[in-house]
């Protein structure tokens, strides 16, 4: 055990030791998505039998499962790879202004389904939870026996207050002082814990997208409830004293716009948004992916000049974000990744040619990886908390 470890469980009874040990290696699989005993035990600086004990009571439980390596020129015995298992799974909620989407997660940090649920208008607090909780027992009743759901995570687009999950506001919802998590939880009977989507993007593309080993960055994403963004900090999420970090959806670009529904003037997402884009473009609606798509491919005067002036705007934002957080990288998604994917040299130029010195010398601009599963993973993580930090519990239930 290494001396960190050793301060960190002295005076502990065996049994803490062992849940640390325990929480330390099945955090490393579910974060690495596969990998060998002789890394887990390189970055534990546990011996290799306990490593080997520790992997076996994890595949006991039936949270990893273990595999031979693919063929190598290195001499010796391989070490077996270590994975987390994709037969335990948590609940992604996702509501929106025209939709409710359900998401099913694997522990190994797969999206294994999606199920998008579109509304005729705004959802209140409680039809959200209702065509949530409609889903997932539908997904219940499918599951086969062999997977395991540990709990539900939303993703809201507005303020959630980080002690009980209460929905402060979430503007373009309507929703104020809304208990959704408490509606959720009784609708479903399992445990369900909420954050901000943002802030959860930014948490899914640290762990397993393009922020990825990445210690400072900040994650803007775009959806059709409006602009946020969230912040990783030294590896740490930025949650602020309430929970409330990251509303850069409300960050001043146009000092001559409009009022925003917040109450001041030229926010972010008055000037940069998806249905203006979706307008230009003829449609009414519609999915990251298509945007994505019908951006790339369009020739239109009317779509580039929206495109333009959308760049400036967000570049305006950007600017800010580098001044103010230093990032080593910055990730957009959603109609944002879109909008990088067709303007991104504009963007990132505009951007940096306004920025200090220092912090924008070494930021990179990337689009994010993860597409539209970002906030479905972002979420699962909330819902695999306990899990990780306990994995035993998993078999005591």
């Amino acid at each position: 055990m290494t001396d960190v470890q050793q301060r960190s469980t002295r005076g502990s009874n065996p049994d803490r030791v062992r849940q640390h040990n325990l929480s330390t290696v099945l955090g490393l699989v579910h974060r690495s998505q596969g990998v060998s005993r002789s890394q887990l035990t390189l970055a534990t600086g546990l011996n290799r039998s306990t490593i080997a004990a520790l992997v076996g009571e994890l595949t006991d439980a039936g949270l990893v499962r273990e595999s031979e390596p693919a063929a190598s020129n290195r001499v010796g015995r391989p070490s077996p790879v270590v994975a987390a298992a994709p037969g335990v799974v948590a609940f992604a909620v996702n509501p929106e202004i025209d939709a409710v989407t359900v998401g099913v997660v694997g522990l190994d940090g797969t999206v294994q389904r999606r199920i998008r649920r579109e509304t005729d208008s705004v959802p209140t607090a409680r039809e959200a939870a209702d065509l949530a909780a409609s889903s997932i027992r539908d997904v219940l009743r499918e599951l086969p026996s062999v997977q395991r759901a540990v709990g539900i995570g939303v993703a809201v687009p507005g303020l959630v207050r980080r002690g009980d999950g209460l929905v402060r506001l979430a503007p373009h919802l309507g929703w104020v002082d809304e208990p959704f998590v408490e509606l959720l939880r009784e609708a479903t009977g399992l445990p369900t814990t909420a954050d901000n989507d943002a802030s959860l993007g930014a948490l899914a593309e640290s762990l397993f997208g393009a922020g990825r080993g990445v210690g400072t960055l900040v994650f803007l994403n775009g959806g059709a409830s409006g602009v946020g963004g969230g912040a990783i900090v030294d590896g740490r999420p930025l949650q602020g004293f309430e929970g409330y970090a990251g509303e850069l959806g409300h960050t001043l670009v146009n000092s001559n716009g409009v009022t925003c529904h917040c109450g001041a003037v030229g926010c972010l997402e008055t000037e940069v948004g998806q249905a203006e884009l979706l307008h230009a473009l003829g449609r009414a609606r519609g999915d990251d992916d298509d945007l994505d798509a019908l951006l790339a491919a369009s020739t239109d005067p009317e779509v580039l000049a929206e495109v333009e002036r959308q760049a400036g705007y967000l570049a305006i934002a950007l600017r800010n974000v580098i001044n103010l957080f230093n990032p080593e990288t910055i990730v957009l998604g959603g109609f944002l990744g879109a909008l990088f994917g067709v303007a991104g040299p504009r963007i990132e130029s505009l951007a940096t040619r306004g920025a200090l010195r220092g912090p924008r010398e070494t930021v990179r601009l990337r689009r994010a990886e993860l597409g539209s599963g970002r906030l479905m993973i972002g979420a699962a993580e909330l819902a695999f908390a306990a899990l990780l930090a306990d994995p035993a519990a998993l078999a005591r239930s």
